[in-house]
Order: C-alpha cells, then structure tokens, then sequence
C-alpha cells in the first residue's frame, strides 16, 4: 500500500476536519483519535487514523515513532511576526511611533549586513520551531539582504513561510528608506527568486502607510497586479495616533483601509496586522474584499494599542488568525499568545473557548493565509507538519491536567498555562526538526 519511504507516529492525534464559518460548528468538526497511527510519505499525510486499522497496513521492519502520553497536533501558523524585530523583545516604555523610533528603527539598519541577517535568521527559525510553529508570515528589513537570509534558511529546512522585503520610502531614518522604483525592483526581483520555490511564497510588503508614499503605493499596485498570486502583508489601525497621522497624510481617503483599498492592496491573500480602530465602514471592506486580519494580542497590549473587537470579526465572516507579532509581542509561542487572546475577549465580556483558539491556531490560520488546501490538519496529501506536545510539562499543568474531564478542559489548560515547555517534538515536511532535550 505505501512506499518504501514511508514514516509513521504513533500517539493521540487531534485535529479540525474543515474550515468552518462558526464556532458552533467546531464541536461536529473535532477530530480525536486518542490511539492513532500517521503515516507519512514524502513529506506528506498518507493515511490516518485508529492504531489498530492501520498497523496491519505497514510493513514488518518500520520503525514506529511511539509517542503515546503525549497529542500530536497539526503545525502552529503565525500569522504576523517580524524576525529583525526579535533581538528588541521587552523593550520599555513606550507605545507604537515612539517605540518604532526608539528601538525598531535602529535595530532594523543592522540587517543590511547579510552575514548578520544570516545570523539572525537562523536563530529566529530555532525559536519558532522551539515553540512548534512551522509556518510563518513574516516581515524582513527594508534591505534585500535581509530577505535572501531568511528564504535561505527556510528553504534550507523546505519550511512553508511567507515573507517579503519591507517597502518604506519616508517618515524613517535615511539608512532604511527606500524610493518607489527600486523598492518595486528589488521586490520584483526577490519575488522571482523566491515565490513558489519549494514552500516559499512571497508578500509584497509595504510596512503601513506612514512609511510610504503614494507613488511607492502604486509601486506595490504594480507588483500586485504583475503578481495575482503573490501576497500582501502590512499594518492597519493599530494605534489611534497613527490612524490620525494617515489621515493628515492621505486626506483624500475616506480613512486608513481606504488608502490600502485604492491602490489594489486588499482582497485575497492580503493580510493585514492588529485592526484595533476599525470604522464601520471599514470593517465592511474587510469582509467585502475577503482581506484577512492577523490578531497580535501580546503586541497590542505591551504597547497599549487598544483590544481587538475578535468577536466582531468572526461574526462577520472575516478570516482571523493568531498572530505573535515579535517583537513589540512578548512571546515566540501560540500558546502564550492564546492566553493573552483569551484575556482580550474577556474584557469585552465575551468568551474564547479552547477548542475555538486551537482551530485558530491551526486549520483557521491557514484559512487566513488562504493556505487551508496544504497545511493545518492530518486529511491525506496535506503537508505533513505537525507537533508533537508534552500536555503535562511542568507540575501545575500536570495538577491541572488531573482535575480536567474533558477534552475541551485539557486543551484550555495547554491554551493558558502552555509555553515552549510543551514543545516535545517538531516536524517539517514529515522530518523531526526540533526535539525537546528534557
């Protein structure tokens, strides 16, 4: 039945059979084998399901990878992170343009060194796999340089990532501005290089709308239209002082997202980060053109951007994802920040079950990232990325985890008291690439 390549893991599976339109319908849609088998054939699923069906299907001399006790899961999608943004994690003191000023902006001009963004990228890609997140969309540095290194790196470990050259042409110090024709010829360039090479994708970048000017805006028009198929990914409404600012510099538009809408940069495959400080309006663009909103809670509370109305968006029909958002988030782990999610909602009296953060962080990030067809659960030809968690690895979790009942209550421990700690094992593309030493 299988080839002679064949891998298989064997230990309590969980998954989400379908994308869904509404958390009512996540129950029906749980998958829980607590003894499975997983079978994997060049880097992807070819089978799943009870241990005791499939054992009779594998061949005498494989080598089973035992993992009961622990729960395999399919892979953590991050939605939004910035990797030259890792080494300002937990800087003090201040909020979004005055933190971009002080600390980013600085840090950020180190990344035209490419043997320091190769560096760097390598120890970023460690700590996402430490924190079983495999898939990834994430911002570079205005330079070039710092795109190759993070590609190379990625591709290095055949890792499905979306990243993309910062375009910036003002309001930045002059060592990381750009101009519209090269930050159009430089992205053009890395997206032939990079985009659909192996399970790279690119996004066309422009870092949010202060930092770019009208003629660097039709730029990324241009991209998009050359590229249908490319992604875009950027910032929206995340600081009510910023949303000002675009005011003062697009007065023209009707209001932040109408900026982005006018040059062709919403709709699919468009991902836009925080979403805080939505008109009406604009939250009916956001549904219309089926963009999809990428929530950073710990980043928008360390900076105290506001709380994102999660609630409003899934009722709307809006694709939502988890998202870290490194470095004004605190936290590599979506367990981490599904706590920190979970804590927003409560102050807007209203409630984020387990189960809904785990879709969130799973098939419903790659719903977002209009990925769902490749990755985010164990149907058969998906990519096999997947994690195996450690649910009891720290004393508290394991007295927690006696006094669950249900499954709902044990997945919500790991969701609130879980960290890279629970992070046993982490594969990509079928291959064990990061595993716990403990």
């Amino acid at each position: 039945m299988f080839s002679n390549t064949i891998k298989a893991v064997r230990g309590a599976l969980l998954d989400v059979r379908q994308v869904v339109h509404s958390p009512t319908e996540l129950e029906d849609n749980l998958r829980y084998i607590s003894d499975g088998l997983m079978v994997i054939d060049q880097g992807k699923v070819a089978w799943h399901g009870t241990w005791d069906k499939g054992r009779v299907l594998l061949p005498e001399d494989i080598r089973i990878c035992d993992y009961r006790g622990k729960l395999i899961v399919p892979g953590f999608i991050d939605t939004h992170i910035h990797y030259p943004q890792m080494e300002t994690v937990g800087a003090y003191g201040e909020q979004l343009i005055e933190w971009l000023n002080t600390y980013i902006f600085p840090t950020e001009q180190k990344y035209a060194n490419k043997r320091y963004a190769r560096e760097m990228a390598g120890l970023f890609v460690c700590e996402l796999l430490k924190n079983g997140t495999t898939t990834a969309m994430v911002f570079c540095s205005v330079y070039p340089e710092s795109v190759d290194a993070l590609f190379e790196e990625c591709d290095r470990r055949n890792m499905r990532i979306i990243s993309g050259k910062v375009m910036m042409d003002r309001n930045a110090p002059e060592a990381l501005q750009d101009t519209p024709e090269s930050s159009y010829l430089d992205s053009r360039r890395l997206l032939q290089k990079w985009h659909k090479r192996n399970r790279l994708l690119y996004a066309i970048t422009p870092r949010f709308a202060p930092t770019s000017s009208p003629e660097q805006l039709e730029k990324a028009m241009a991209l998009r239209e050359e590229f249908p198929d490319a992604y875009v990914q950027t910032h929206l409404s995340e600081n009510e002082n910023e949303v000002k600012w675009v005011k003062t510099l697009y007065p023209e538009r009707k209001g932040y997202l109408d900026v982005y809408n006018h040059y062709g940069l919403t709709g699919e495959r468009s991902i836009y980060a925080h979403c805080i400080h939505l008109s009406g309006e604009e939250w009916q663009t956001m549904a219309e053109t089926d963009s999809s909103i990428a929530f950073c809670p710990t980043s928008n509370m360390y900076l105290g951007s506001g709380l994102f109305n999660y609630r409003k968006a899934i009722n709307k029909g809006i694709r939502v994802g988890m998202a870290t958002d490194i470095g004004a988030g605190t936290s590599f782990s979506l367990f981490e920040t599904l706590n920190e999610a979970y804590k927003v909602v409560q102050l807007q009296k209203e409630k984020l079950p387990a189960l809904e953060g785990f879709y969130r962080a799973t098939l419903g990030g790659a719903h977002t990232l209009f990925l769902a067809d490749l990755i985010g659960n164990f149907d058969i030809g998906k990519e096999a990325d997947f994690v195996v968690l450690d649910p009891v690895a720290t004393q508290v979790q394991q007295l927690r985890w006696d006094n669950s009942k249900t499954l709902d209550e044990k997945l919500f421990v790991l969701m609130t008291l879980g960290d890279d700690r629970n992070i046993y094992r982490t594969y990509v593309d079928g291959s064990l690439v990061y595993s716990c030493t403990r």
